[in-house]
């Protein structure tokens, strides 16, 4: 679609009310029912769907954002959805400057794949259906990352209907983002001379410390994904008798992962995942800190059972707000995210199993390349496996953290505007323990541009797992946000 273009006569700056005012009727009036309808499509991402082309529900979702996208009419619009061989599809969209001296572009990212179901939802919640209460918004995938594509275009319809000039703006919205986006640097290169001078990358696909200011995501954590096999029979076998003589490769398993990590601590014990903190990113966490305080680690949902009148809560790792941050930011952790092996507790007969397996989620430090952790990994699990069982690391691959390049003043002094227009306080710096490829990609391809990494996954929104939802007051005066922070890129 190629939509009329016209020039506009620059405005001093965005009327902040106005802004609030025309995206927060967009969203009332149109962004929550398409989210909605997104919501209802599961669209997981390829590596939890096999089949996804045969199923046919990424197809749909991109089909349908770029059927939104184009009844926007937004002028100097153009917009298509690129394929590669073999690959997911990605929605690529071009606005043109309006600011008639700029040879700079703002680009725009997000991405419509969706992670499983999860179980644990509440009983009148669905992952598939979307609920709204309480400016809430529940269901799979709207918050991580559905609305990025609709707020975008809202942001720069903001800016056009007040006549406020624009550097141009090209939007990247892909399908495998939680598979760990291995589609998306082929369509990066394949549409590099497209992109053009990149002076700021706009990424909705992050978090915020609270829904009460503006959040910059200043670094991410990277990971190395995997399964980890051990198999000890070539089937099952009575454990009466067997065991004691057949060693249990659960156990087997458990000496294995007691060479990457302390089960003391959960301290990562290779030196080499581990990196030294960066002197400013330690100052604008202790800053974080004394703003979030406690409910850094009381976000969470925390079991707890009830001891003489009084409950007892899951304690944390540390209630020390400042380490609560770099744990979650800094520092190597291991989950087990999956298992298989096992049978359900209802058909677990007594049988020493012949094999267990754990898929692991190693989330790694911002400055540790992934692609080393992972050969680091699988060589430091496979050898010299104890009683010679048949060990094995399946790597799923791996993603590199990122950490944010030096912002400029015009950048600092937006965003901190921005955060004061629409939320009445200052722009706050958190770290992420999440992962993004794309921003270590982009950071590589354009050195120079400043990175407005934000997102609405705040206090226990809970992407990935039960119950997640999109705060859609915070999502109103964040699209607002990034119109303002737009209309102050330097030409």
């Amino acid at each position: 679609m190629n939509a009329p273009l016209h020039r506009e006569i620059p405005a001093a700056q965005l009327d902040a009310a106005q802004a609030l005012s025309q995206v927060t009727a967009q969203w009332d009036g149109d962004i929550v029912k398409q989210l909605a309808d997104y919501i209802a499509i599961p669209a997981k991402s390829p590596a939890f769907d096999s089949d996804w082309v045969q199923h046919g529900y990424i197809e749909t979702v991109v089909r349908n954002a770029a059927n939104w996208v184009e009844a926007q009419k937004v002028e100097g619009l153009k917009l298509e959805i690129v394929r590669l061989q073999g690959r997911t599809p990605l929605l690529f969209f071009e606005i043109a400057a309006t600011r008639a001296d700029s040879n700079q572009t703002v680009l725009m990212y997000g991405h419509l794949d969706k992670q499983p179901e999860f179980t644990g939802w509440r009983s009148d919640l669905s992952p598939w259906k979307a609920s709204y209460e309480d400016g809430k918004l529940y269901g799979r995938g709207g918050a991580d990352d559905g609305y990025a594509v609709y707020a975008s275009i809202a942001a720069v319809q903001a800016l056009k209907s007040q006549g406020v000039a624009h550097p141009r703006v090209v939007g990247l919205i892909e399908t495998c983002e939680e598979s760990g986006s291995y589609d998306l640097l082929p369509y990066v290169n394949a549409l590099r001379a497209r992109l053009g001078e990149v002076a700021l990358v706009v990424c909705l696909d992050s978090g915020a410390g609270n829904y009460d200011q503006l959040w910059l995501t200043t670094s991410l954590r990277g990971m190395a994904a995997g399964v980890l096999k051990v198999e000890v029979l070539t089937e099952g076998i009575h454990s009466g008798d067997a065991s004691g003589l057949v060693p249990s490769s659960f156990r087997i398993l458990r000496l294995l992962l007691e060479r990457l990590e302390d089960s003391q601590t959960g301290r990562l014990l290779p030196q080499s995942f581990h990196c030294d903190i960066p002197a400013d990113r330690l100052a604008q966490a202790k800053t974080t800190a004394r703003i979030l305080g406690d409910e850094i680690y009381k976000r969470f949902p925390w079991a707890h059972d009830d001891c003489e009148g009084a409950s007892r809560f899951v304690l944390p790792t540390t209630t020390d707000p400042l380490q609560a941050l770099l744990a979650r930011t800094w520092r190597p952790t291991l989950s087990v995210t999956g298992a298989e092996g096992f049978p359900a507790l209802k058909d677990a007969g007594n049988v020493l199993r012949p094999y267990s397996a754990f898929k692991l989620s190693l989330r790694l430090p911002p400055l540790i390349d992934a692609s080393v952790a992972v050969r680091e990994l699988k060589a430091l699990l496979e050898d010299n496996a104890p009683y010679q069982a048949k060990v094995t690391f399946e790597s799923h691959g791996g993603a590199s953290g990122w950490n944010a390049p030096g912002s400029t003043p015009w950048f600092e002094t937006a965003l901190n505007d921005a955060s004061l227009s629409f939320f009445g306080a200052p722009c706050g710096t958190i770290g992420q323990g999440g992962t993004i490829p794309l921003m270590s990609m982009l950071s590589q391809g354009f050195p120079n541009a400043q990175m407005m990494v934000c997102g609405v996954l705040g206090p226990k929104s809970n992407a990935h797992g039960p119950n997640e939802f999109l705060h859609v007051p915070y999502a109103k005066k964040l699209t607002a946000a990034v119109a303002q922070v737009i209309a102050r890129v330097p030409g």
